[in-house]
Formats: C-alpha cells, structure tokens, sequence
C-alpha cells in the first residue's frame, strides 16, 4: 500500500511579502519523511478569509492530512481558526477546555487573560485541541486538518504533539550521487534509468562550484534494496561521481 498523502498551508502576509522566511515546511517535511507521510503539496495565502476556506476544503478533500500554519494569535488578522470552522460548516465559540488552559498560563505570568488573548480560546465545535507547551495556546484538529501556529518553535512542538496519532507508512529513504557533469549531459542515461527504476523517484539538483557544472542526484523509495540497485546502476554510468 502506498503511503499517505498530506498537504500543508501557510497563512499570513507576511510570508508573500518577503517579511518572513518561512521555516515550518522544511521542518515538517522532515518528520513526514521520518513517518511514512508524503508530502505532496504546499500551498502559501494571504490573510483572506475566502481565499483561507476556499485551499482548506481544497487541500482537506484532495489529501489524507493536511496541517496549516499561522493566523491563531491574538490580533486582529489572527483569523485561520474561524475560516477553518467555515470550511467544515461549523460553529466556533470560545471553549471552556481552551480557556481553563489559557486562565492558567497567565495566571502562572501574572499577565491578565483580556479580551484579545481570548481569541486564542476560539475552537471549532467537534475539533479536538493540539498541545502547546510552548506558549500554552492550543491549536486543534477538525476532521483531517491540523490547525497550528506560525511561531517554529511553537509549531514544532504541535506537531510533536499531533504526530503520534497520525497515520503513517514506510519512512522514505535516500541516497545521493554527485556528478561533476552538466545536466545537458546526464539527461539522457537518467531518463533511461527512471524508466527502468520507476517505482523509485529520481531528482536531478544542478549546481556550479568554482566555475564546474554538475548535479546532485537524489534517488528516493521506500524499499532500500531497489535503491541499492539503482544506485549501482547509476555509479555505473557515471564512475567518477561521488556518494554524498
């Protein structure tokens, strides 16, 4: 059986204006790989509660998980937790599980639980909450999306909290050649050995060091010994490439 698929959605200007790098991708698609998860998509959009709604029925249809960064803070344009009640057609009020966890954080600061930081409390009805022991703010899962924060840190630790629960397969497995060539000049022979491993994915990276052209070459699969083979097939065809 192949593994299951997931599709992950940023939320926030701040990402399309170049303000912030996003790094809660990468991340995620390293535990995926590491859980037998695939991660077929990444989809990025501004803080627009039709555009939110609309790549979250989208993406909850199209994939088996799917896990959205930012937009559940506190402000005004903290608005991902609403959209995705919106998705799924349900109420969200401020829940009393949510609050109890908030009342007792900012008691433990001594900071007052006002109107805005409520907003954090706001969870879909049926949604079940994410652990954040980071910040105490809970994310929530509804159906088969997975509703975390923006802040790294924070979002690691949500998925930390949510992983074990999901359903995962064979972890993905990689091996890398370097080839001191031009793609132009490896095209050829690596289409040819896609088809014969094509059961396997084969990704060309091309890059120039000091004036030399050349390509890693990623070969990805879940059953060792088929890479294996295709990485003897490969060395073959390029001797002077090295394993990296």
């Amino acid at each position: 059986m192949s593994n299951p698929t997931a599709a992950m959605l940023v939320i926030g200007d701040e990402i399309l204006s170049g303000r912030t790098r996003d790094a809660n991708m990468h991340y995620l698609a390293q535990e995926f790989t590491k859980h037998g998860i695939d991660l077929r998509e990444v989809r990025i959009v501004s803080d627009d509660a039709s555009a939110i709604v609309a790549a979250v029925r989208a993406l909850s249809a199209g994939f088996d998980h799917v896990v959205t960064s930012g937009g559940i803070g506190p402000t005004h344009d903290d608005i991902t937790a609403p959209c995705v009640a919106d998705a799924f057609g349900v109420a969200i009020t401020v829940r009393d599980d949510a609050r109890t966890i908030l009342q007792a954080h900012y008691d433990r600061q001594g900071t007052e639980l006002n109107e805005a930081r409520l907003r954090m409390a706001r969870i879909p009805d049926g949604a079940t909450l994410i652990e954040n022991p980071v910040s105490a703010a809970p994310g929530f899962s509804l159906e088969n999306v997975h509703v975390m924060a923006g802040v790294p840190s924070v979002f690691q630790a949500m998925v930390s909290s949510v992983l074990p629960g999901l359903t995962g397969g064979q972890p993905l497995l990689s091996q890398t050649l370097r080839i001191e060539r031009g793609e132009g000049d490896i095209a050829g022979p690596l289409s040819d050995l896609a088809t014969r491993f094509d059961d396997l994915s084969i990704g060309s990276y091309p890059y120039q060091r000091n004036g030399v052209y050349g390509a890693n070459v990623v070969i990805r699969g879940t059953d060792g010994g088929r890479i294996d083979d295709a990485m003897t097939a490969l060395s073959a065809l390029f001797p002077e490439a090295v394993a990296s």
